[in-house]
């Protein structure tokens, strides 16, 4: 058997490329959209690839099913009564399909959505044990998978079909059958996974918290869990249940003048800056909102920016450009209108107006506290990372509830913002300036820098 797992860095999406070396058929496991992977592993070994499984409709990315079945042919695959708009292969609970030496059985493991499935997988040419169970999200490495997004009213009926699957489908699996899950770490189908992708059923009866929980205690738990909404996730599972987009019908890529860059804002455009936060402090143009380029900037674009948006992108370079197109359309951000050619340097020489994010470095800050000169300091990190340590004089304000919510406080008055490093910060600060406030300010270098220095911290 030949058997494969694809990370997408950043992300915690994991998909899985699975063939039979003696009849070179194959199939792919929840695909992510930009498929070249696959289809470069299948040339790479012979194989032709006629079977898509998704073992549920994907929330937090948009599914390369139908662009792999453009380029393949092979047949899309979804658990039986799954609501999919497009055309699908239904597979029954407990059927099983048969690739050469190798076997897959699906298992109906709802609870993370009502049509999750599982897919046992055995190697004939090794033995007639299973030694692998693809586990989308209902079982992960360390924890399980979110219950609440088929909606509030479902959420109780959810979190029981969820602790079913998990004792009476999955743990009764033998102890040595490996588990491999559709998300990992960085994801947003669960919290707190361990950075290992793939375990044991018996490690994870041992280990995993939430299998060592009653019912009433896994209840408990699940119900009082605060996940992540971000803008892109209603936008990522209608278009996973309509049929995703191709990507041919949206790679444009477009050179962009600062005239065209001004027309594309007078409609309601969005400049998305991807320099780093002291590029960014020292000149940008004014409304840009800052993510930088980093493995994890997806998540806060899909918290920050609606998927609708139109988006101009200033990045160093190309490279980054063609980087950050592919990060976005992985989270269904499709309405990317170019890029700024000469970047913020073409700007500048235009003459066209630019803005700037003061930065207060941790000794001037540390003398404004003492002074009484300083206006409303918001932390934006975690909870977690808050009573670790924190400045007395700064009141928690995590980024999430930001983006939900502005600080009630006069929009003419001295605002600064503090995190871990500097990079939630400027795009905190961003945000805020976009929406109208007139005195932000941040801590440049965050937490690490005000520590470094020697300045004090509460817990």
């Amino acid at each position: 058997m030949f058997f494969k797992q694809i990370a997408v860095e950043g992300m915690g999406c994991l998909s899985y490329f699975i063939g039979c070396m003696r009849t070179r058929s194959a199939c792919v496991v929840d695909p992510k959209r930009d498929v070249e992977d696959y289809l470069h592993i299948a040339y790479q070994y012979g194989m032709e690839i006629d079977h898509i499984f998704e073992t549920h409709t994907q929330e937090d990315h948009v599914s390369g099913n139908r662009e792999l079945k453009s380029r393949t042919e092979a047949r899309i695959c979804m658990m039986e009564g799954t609501p999919a708009q497009f055309e699908i292969e239904e597979v029954r609970d407990g059927q099983v399909l048969r690739m050469g030496d190798v076997e897959l059985k699906f298992l109906w493991t709802p609870g993370h959505s009502p049509y999750s499935m599982s897919i046992l997988v055995t190697d004939y040419s090794r033995g007639p044990a299973p030694c692998v169970v693809l586990t989308g999200d209902s079982l992960l490495v360390g924890g399980v998978g979110r219950p609440d997004l088929a909606g509030d009213e479902l959420i109780q009926e959810q979190i029981s079909s969820l602790y079913t699957s998990l004792h009476d489908r999955l743990c009764s699996l033998p102890a040595d059958i490996e588990v491999c899950p559709s998300h990992g770490r960085g994801g947003l189908c669960s919290k707190n996974l361990e950075s290992k992708s793939s375990s044991t059923i018996g490690y994870e009866i041992q280990c995993n918290p939430f299998l060592n929980l009653s019912y009433e205690e896994f209840e408990d738990r699940l119900s009082r869990e605060r996940y992540l909404h971000p803008k892109s996730l209603p936008h990522i599972m209608y278009n996973n249940m309509e049929g995703p987009a191709l990507l041919e019908t949206r790679n444009v890529r477009k050179a962009m003048t600062p005239e065209q860059v001004v027309a594309c804002l007078a409609r309601g455009a969005i400049i998305l800056d991807t320099r780093d936060a002291a590029s960014f402090a020292g000149v940008h143009i004014p409304g840009s909102v800052n993510i930088g380029s980093i493995r994890q900037s997806v998540t806060w674009t899909a918290m920050l920016i609606e998927p609708s948006s139109e988006i101009i992108l200033l990045s160093q370079d190309e490279n980054i450009y063609d980087e950050m197109c592919t990060r976005l359309r992985r989270i269904g951000y499709d309405y990317i209108l170019g890029y700024i050619y000469g970047g913020i340097e073409a700007w500048q020489e235009k003459g066209a107006p630019i803005s700037q994010l003061w930065q207060y470095m941790p000794g001037t800050l540390a003398g404004k506290i003492e002074k009484g000169d300083c206006g409303h300091v918001f932390d934006v990190r975690t909870i977690e990372e808050y009573e670790a340590g924190h400045l007395e004089e700064a009141e928690l304000l995590a980024l999430q509830d930001l983006f939900e919510e502005f600080p009630n406080v006069p929009y003419e008055d001295e605002i600064v913002i503090i995190c871990g490093v500097g990079y939630r910060g400027n795009m905190a600060a961003s945000f805020l300036q976009r929406n109208g406030f007139k005195k932000v300010r941040s801590l440049a270098g965050g937490m690490k820098a005000w520590r470094n220095q020697g300045y004090p911290t509460v817990t």
